[in-house]
């Protein structure tokens, strides 16, 4: 079995080899130093994009439309200094991570999405989304998640899915839940 493929898209050469010297003993590494270098990179056998937003080129959200729209099936984790506002609730990211990114957090983020792409459709998305209502609770007062109408569809729809995940549970054998959800504690 090959090394996942990690694609890091940044446009600041020095922390671009810093990444790629945290990740190419565990990882595939490709780097990306603009947008359009990035969509000409990515394709099918990339696991993991690193995605900065703000590239010399155009946008990092660019980019990302780019690789949904393409249907790439690669997790995607935001790396970057702009601060999360409410637009990042219909972003396909899957992880947000805002700079500076230490050695660790960027592993064990690169483990997360790892461990998330082995997951069906339904804990993907759920994932996803508790991971942005994570960060958005973090940097918005409560104030403002409340009157936020994205916000609040945001909360709706990962109830809706805890329900289903919940109904998904149920109907799996002990073993077989051990099995679908064996990684899930260390995400």
């Amino acid at each position: 079995m090959s090394e996942p493929s990690v694609l890091v898209v940044e446009d600041e050469p020095d922390i671009a080899a810093l990444y790629a010297g945290f990740l190419e003993e565990r990882y595939d590494v490709d780097l990306a130093e603009t947008a359009a270098e990035a969509i000409d990179r990515v394709d099918g056998a990339v696991d993991v994009v690193l995605l900065d937003r703000r590239l010399p080129d155009g946008s990092g959200d660019d980019v990302l439309e780019h690789i949904r729209e393409a249907g790439y099936d690669c997790r995607v984790a935001m790396v970057t200094a702009v601060e999360p506002d409410f637009d990042i609730i219909d972003m396909g990211f899957d992880l947000y991570l805002t700079k500076p990114v230490s050695r660790s957090k960027l592993l064990a983020a690169i483990d997360t999405l790892l461990t998330r792409s082995e997951y069906d459709d339904l804990i993907q998305e759920a994932a996803a989304l508790a991971s942005k209502r994570a960060v958005l609770n973090a940097q918005k007062p409560a104030a403002q998640r409340e009157g936020n109408e994205a916000y609040a569809e945001l909360v709706e729809r990962l109830e809706t899915l805890d329900a289903d995940i919940d109904e998904l549970g149920e109907s799996l054998s002990s073993d077989d839940y051990r099995a679908m959800f064996r990684d899930l504690g260390e995400a």
